[in-house]
């Protein structure tokens, strides 16, 4: 495949359809990127995606079937009217989030118009939530007791393409999430709260796992979100992730004249060359599910005549689970280990945030352990969101697990080594392994090679259907939620569901 996809690029299991021809797309003109306050390390992305099939693809010149008719139940009309309600206000917040694109931890703007609007609508707002400046938590109680159902929101974005993920998207389905599932609280006098949390940093930040950490998630009895992707026109998709473990190596070396005495230099760029190799030569031995790359970062201090006595490299390991990851990590250590000792070289390698497999709970979603390895994980379709999708005539679609990575996960301790020191990894916090949780996919009209982390999904994150695909989805992520407030059978299943 020529261009990946993009974070959660769900539907590799679909039917496959004819392929349309791939039209020439001009480059959108996108925002730049705003990012305040002082200058920050560049940062590795959670997300990969490489296994959707384009010519499954919603492509924008297709037509989308009517829409469900929310008369069929009383309990849909209280959420959906709220929804069709505040539609327009949620478009124009999506527009003016995505006009603003800002990098992780640094969403200023779009952390000040969400507090805002979530105040608006009835919600206490705690701004720069647990000393993180730009999270928030929203809450809102009804009654007196009852179970909590947390929504997450992310807006931040990519440096140098915006919204070239969607996130303007995910964050006004939180919104709209939580205030249905408000008013259905209060048109139901059910008991309970709902907590939108504004998470910033998803793109490499890990603001999850900090909000985690701070106990940003300990009130809450299941937590809900989603994300946009190409796919199958109107459809849904609920998969697990893969786990990432990013790993920054610097060798040291001595200079020395290249020419007139090179016996007296320790090469540093041999050392990154040589890892570079070594780990190019451990894929053939890697299983089909594991992921490894990296670069070797300029330095514009090298000079041809100058032995290199300084280099740097980032990499990014990936596995289907964290056991796997562990063992996978060790191995890519093993070749950066053996590069420096060959060149006598020093290494300082640097264990960053990991981010864990994503699991999904399978009585809210669908997910189901396969027994085959090289499946990975399948997929229940008759699970309540899937059902509640289908009203609005969005096909659930059963996937394998994905190349992409999400901070809605797991997450491990990073850790400082130096070459002849071996730690392994630790535990250390999580969001879907602490409490039963969904974070299905839905598909946006999208073009050809134009996945997530490319201009073209910036500029479908823009567009009129992927904003209606994000209703509908926000629609039936409410509905579930608010099932698990007032139905104590259906959470009693879904709590049964979660691994202890």
């Amino acid at each position: 495949m020529s261009t990946p996809g993009g974070c959660f690029s769900w539907f590799s299991w679909s039917k496959s359809r004819n392929p349309k021809p791939s039209p020439t797309l001009q480059q959108p003109s996108l925002p730049s990127v705003e990012h305040k306050g002082p200058e920050r390390r560049q940062y590795i992305t959670a997300c990969d995606h490489s296994l959707s099939d384009p010519t499954t693809w919603w492509l924008s010149t297709d037509i989308s079937p009517p829409a469900y008719n929310s008369s069929e139940s009383f309990d849909a009309q209280v959420i959906d009217l709220k929804v069709d309600e505040i539609d327009s206000q949620l478009r124009s917040l999506s527009m003016r989030i995505h006009a603003h694109p800002e990098l992780g931890f640094a969403e200023v703007f779009a952390h000040e118009i969400l507090t805002e609007f979530m105040t608006a609508h009835g919600f206490t707002v705690t701004k720069s939530y647990l000393g993180i400046a730009t999270a928030f938590r929203a809450e809102y109680t009804h009654g007196k007791g009852g179970r909590v159902v947390g929504v997450n929101s992310e807006y931040d974005a990519l440096k140098g393409i915006g919204h070239a993920c969607g996130h303007n998207l995910i964050a006004v389905s939180g919104c709209g999430v939580a205030i249905a599932i408000k008013a259905a609280l209060e048109a139901h006098n059910v008991a309970g709260t709902v907590v939108l949390l504004g998470t910033p940093a998803e793109e490499g930040g890990g603001g999850k796992v900090i909000l985690l950490e701070k106990g940003g998630y300990a009130d809450m009895d299941l937590c809900l979100m989603c994300h946009p992707n190409p796919g199958p026109i109107n459809s849904v998709g609920v998969a697990t992730s893969t786990a990432l473990q990013q790993l920054d190596v610097e060798y040291f070396g001595q200079n020395a004249h290249a020419a007139a005495a090179p016996w007296e230099g320790r090469n540093a760029l041999d050392a990154a060359f040589l890892a570079y190799g070594s780990i190019s030569v451990l894929r053939q031995q890697m299983r089909p599910d594991h992921r490894v790359h990296g670069i070797i970062t300029s330095n514009e201090e090298w000079l041809p005549n100058v032995i290199p006595d300084h280099a740097k490299m980032q990499w990014v390991a990936r596995a289907p689970n964290a056991s796997d990851l562990a063992l996978f990590v060790e191995r890519v250590k093993n070749c950066l280990q053996a590069a420096a000792l060959a060149t006598s070289c020093e290494m300082k390698l640097t264990l960053g945030q990991a981010y864990l497999d994503l699991r999904q709970n399978s009585v809210l979603g669908g997910y189901i352990p396969c027994l085959s390895r090289l499946l990975l994980t399948c997929f229940s379709i008759g699970a309540e969101f899937a059902d509640v999708m289908k009203r609005y005539k969005v096909s659930a679609v059963a996937e394998t697990s994905i190349s992409a990575s999400t901070d809605f996960v797991r997450s491990l301790e990073p850790h400082h080594h130096h070459y002849n020191v071996l730690t392994s990894v630790f535990p250390k916090g999580n969001v879907t392994y602490v409490l039963p949780a969904l974070h299905p996919g839905f598909a946006i009209p999208t073009e050809p090679g134009q996945g997530n982390h490319t201009a073209g999904f910036a500029k479908a994150a823009a567009s009129q259907k992927a904003h209606n695909a994000t209703m509908l989805v926000t629609k039936g992520l409410a509905h579930t939620g608010f099932r698990a407030l007032r139905d104590e059978a259906f959470f009693k299943q879904v709590k049964a569901a979660f691994p202890s």
